[in-house]
């Protein structure tokens, strides 16, 4: 049976000449309109119980180019506006298939600045990369290699708000196949004190990234409220800065997750995590902060893309599942357990590390699916919830 190779984006900074900033700057300009006029004409059809699919909104793209007022809209390469109505499609896919909520319009100050071109929208020879309606190649700071004969299918041009310019490529990386096959599994419990406890007993530090440039973020963001509202240059500036404080944050954690993700991947064969909504535990405005600094969420997508390009297997217990409670030693479930509570004892005379014996937990419970199947329930009463299920995930980007 062949192989399917996996594609994978590579991100790379670049520095664009004036011309091509100015070139970049009106095709994100015209990709937000368009993605804007296109949702605005779906959702007046909806209104009078009508659809417009894909095709009709070309349609009205042609139109619209032929207008007085969006003659702008030929300056640029057609090809990324015909790409984000392929984007506001998908959107309309996943919100129809109750995978996602209503698309939104896109805000000139606050939406992601991107465009994507797909193979008739660039050219790429000789490690040079050269996109429609511009002269020259851009100047890529190659930091690391594309796979070998690598062909990009789509590029995508984007501006941080820190003014930073990026490029990405998606390519297929023969280089990323299925590890061999192991016995090894291990229970993952994510916390704050720690960033993640295995069930070996090993502790991960948490970095708390935001914390350490948080007097820099401080600054920046006083300077920043100084400034007269308004779009003034002075207060652009003060924006860029702050902006770059938060983006010198992401990177470094977002680098030390990819380390640590695919270091746990390689090692083991299945992983164990627990579902948590991250989303109402950052609704606690003591520990909102902190956990937005932990990413929980990124650490989970990390791994099960990973496990998918690898041949691993990730279980995701219950978020009810009572691992902290549960004495891994045997099995007597606690009463209540404050969060300060970080060392009890047992009836069975175990003393027990909280966040080691839910890691242990996790592990038993994940284990207990793969041998028995995903029908195992927790030890409370609540409606529908299982003990724990393997995650399947489809191949995704880096």
């Amino acid at each position: 049976m062949a192989t399917r190779c996996v594609k994978r984006a590579f991100k790379y900074r670049f520095y664009p000449t004036d011309a091509q900033a100015a070139e970049l700057s009106r095709t994100f300009g015209c990709v937000r309109k368009v993605y804007n006029l296109a949702l605005a004409a779906r959702t007046d059809a909806w209104v009078r119980q009508e659809r417009i699919n894909y095709n009709q909104s070309s349609a009205m793209l042609t139109a619209w180019k032929r207008t007085g007022e969006l003659t702008f809209l030929n300056e640029v390469s057609s090809v990324p506006l015909q790409q984000t109505l392929r984007h506001l499609q998908m959107a309309f896919t996943n919100f129809f298939a109750k995978r996602a909520k209503h698309p939104r319009f896109k805000s000139k100050k606050k939406s992601r600045k991107s465009a994507e071109y797909t193979a008739s929208g660039f050219r790429f020879r000789a490690g040079e990369l050269t996109l429609a309606k511009m002269a020259r190649p851009l100047d890529i700071v190659w930091s690391r290699p594309l796979p070998p004969g690598a062909k990009p299918s789509t590029v995508t041009v984007s501006q941080d708000a820190a003014g930073r310019w990026f490029v990405s490529l998606l390519c297929e990386d023969p280089s990323v196949s299925p590890l061999p096959a192991g016995d090894q599994a291990v229970g993952i419990d994510v916390g704050l004190d720690h960033l993640l406890t295995l069930s070996t007993g090993e502790k991960i530090a948490n970095p708390r990234h935001e914390r350490k440039d948080r007097a820099r973020l401080a600054k920046a963001q006083r300077k920043l409220s100084r400034k007269a509202k308004g779009d003034g240059a002075n207060r652009v500036k003060s924006r860029r800065k702050v902006a770059k404080v938060h983006a010198r944050i992401a990177d470094r954690r977002r680098d030390h997750l990819h380390q640590l993700t695919t270091r746990l991947v390689r090692e083991n064969q299945t992983l164990v995590i627990e579902d948590l909504t991250v989303r109402n535990m950052v609704k606690n405005r003591k520990l909102a902060r902190a956990i937005s600094d932990a990413a929980w969420s990124d650490l989970r997508s990390m791994l099960e893309y990973k496990a998918a390009w690898y041949g691993r297997e990730v279980i995701v217990v219950d978020r009810f599942f009572p691992s902290s409670k549960l004495c891994s030693h045997c099995g007597t479930l606690q009463g209540t357990m404050p969060l300060d509570v970080r060392i009890w004892t047992c009836v069975c005379g175990t003393t027990h590390d909280r966040d080691v014996n839910a890691a242990r937990n996790l592990l038993a419970a994940g284990l207990a699916v793969t041998v028995c199947g995903a029908g195992v329930r927790p030890q409370r009463s609540s409606p529908g919830g299982q003990l724990a299920t393997k995650q399947k995930t489809p191949r995704r980007e880096p």
